[in-house]
């Protein structure tokens, strides 16, 4: 009169993969479904850091770029596609830092050349002085 008890693997491993689905379902409709407003946080600030380093005079492409993924991602945004405002708005965020960067190199890059122009003119000074 034994009752047998024990389950079969199959069993046992079919409940685990479905809890790992279903939990990576609703992870996915979660992240689908929220706002990526810290994103829009991050991206927003990107962008006014590169326009207040310059950067639409000193790396135009890029921030042209920067600007446009950021229209775009905020008509996802109102249109409620969360994920691919999320996109543009990470892409937006990159390129508004690669036009940030660009721009504060090619000032620096300005910044040495003006001064080997003023050292050039102070040696060139200089020699007249002593001849």
């Amino acid at each position: 009169m034994s009752m047998n008890t024990f389950k079969s693997p199959l069993t046992r491993f079919q409940l685990p993969k479905f809890a790992a689905v279903a939990l990576g379902g609703v992870l996915i409709a979660g992240c689908a479904g929220n706002p990526p407003t810290e994103q829009f946080a991050l991206t927003e600030s990107a962008v006014r850091s590169a326009v207040s380093a310059e950067a639409t005079e000193y790396s135009a492409v890029e921030m042209r770029a920067a600007q446009e993924k950021w229209k775009q991602a905020e008509m996802e945004m109102q249109e409620k596609n969360y994920e691919q405002a999320r996109m543009l708005a990470e892409q937006a965020e990159m390129d508004a830092r690669v036009a940030e960067r660009k721009a504060r190199a090619a000032k620096t890059q300005r910044a040495v050349e003006d001064a080997k122009k003023g050292i050039q003119e102070l040696r060139e000074e200089g020699m007249r002085g002593t001849q």
